[in-house]
């Protein structure tokens, strides 16, 4: 038994190899078929082509259409909405100072300024009273005015306030009292600037003191009594003005 199956396995496995011949009428070759190919196809993947099948006989030649994509590009489009701006990146540190620019070329002269911004001031008033020395210090006050320009001096207080800063000149005149001492001081705000002194005399005279200041604007002049750690006093009567306080600007800060 086994000698048989030896002798028919070399004609079994030729079997798959038998094709059919080609009639000479020329009609197209067949192939060859087993009943079991319908099987084999719903069972597993499509069997492997023949050499035949493979060199392209028997089979459609396959069509794969060229499409030239520089034919087709289309027109380019409208550009898009701006998007939303993002947030604020974090601050980065100061750069260093760079190096100094050229001087540049002198400005043109400026246009003239307000006519309404004074830049005057002057003064000059006078005191037609006596005035004893007391237990505190006394501000001289006025009662005569013959110039308060723009009314810088106020005679109330017997002071004048500085709305134009500059450079200013101040003159006190004050007459003695006969054997009493004259001490009085020009001052600027709280602080004495310059002393108006007499000693004790049995004759009165006319005593006088001048002097420049640079102001600042609010500050404020005035004349001083000293207090009564000396008999002192100033003379003047109702007929005459023996006491004056005048002062003017010279030249303003910003002009």
């Amino acid at each position: 038994m086994f000698d048989h199956l030896l002798l028919l396995s070399p004609i079994l496995l030729f079997l798959p190899l038998v094709i059919t011949v080609p009639s000479p009428g020329g009609a197209p070759p067949t192939p060859c078929r087993r009943c079991c190919d319908d099987l084999e196809l719903q069972k597993g993947p499509p069997a492997p082509q023949t050499g035949d099948q493979k060199s392209g006989l028997n089979q459609m030649p396959e069509v794969r259409t060229y499409i030239n994509m520089t034919i087709l590009k289309g027109d380019k489009g409208n550009r898009g909405d701006r998007g939303t701006p993002g947030k604020s990146g974090e601050e980065g540190a100061t750069g260093s100072r760079g190096p100094m620019g050229p001087k540049g070329t002198k400005g043109q002269v400026g246009p003239p300024g307000d006519p309404c911004k004074t830049q005057e001031a002057a003064f000059s008033v006078g005191r037609r009273k006596s005035l004893h020395s007391v237990d505190y210090y006394q501000a001289l006050v006025f009662d005569t005015e013959f110039v308060n320009l723009h009314g810088h001096f106020d005679m109330f207080k017997g002071k004048f306030n500085c709305y134009v800063p500059g450079i200013y000149f101040f003159n006190v005149n004050i007459h003695t009292w006969n054997f009493k001492e004259t001490y009085l001081h020009i001052m600027r705000n709280d602080k004495e600037q310059a002393i108006v002194y007499a000693q004790p005399s049995e004759r009165s005279i006319m005593q006088s003191q001048s002097l420049m200041l640079p102001l600042e604007l609010n500050d404020e002049v005035w004349v001083r009594l000293y207090k009564r750690e000396r008999e002192n006093a100033v003379y003047s009567d109702d007929v005459d003005v023996y006491i004056t306080f005048n002062g003017y600007l010279i030249k303003p800060t910003l002009e």
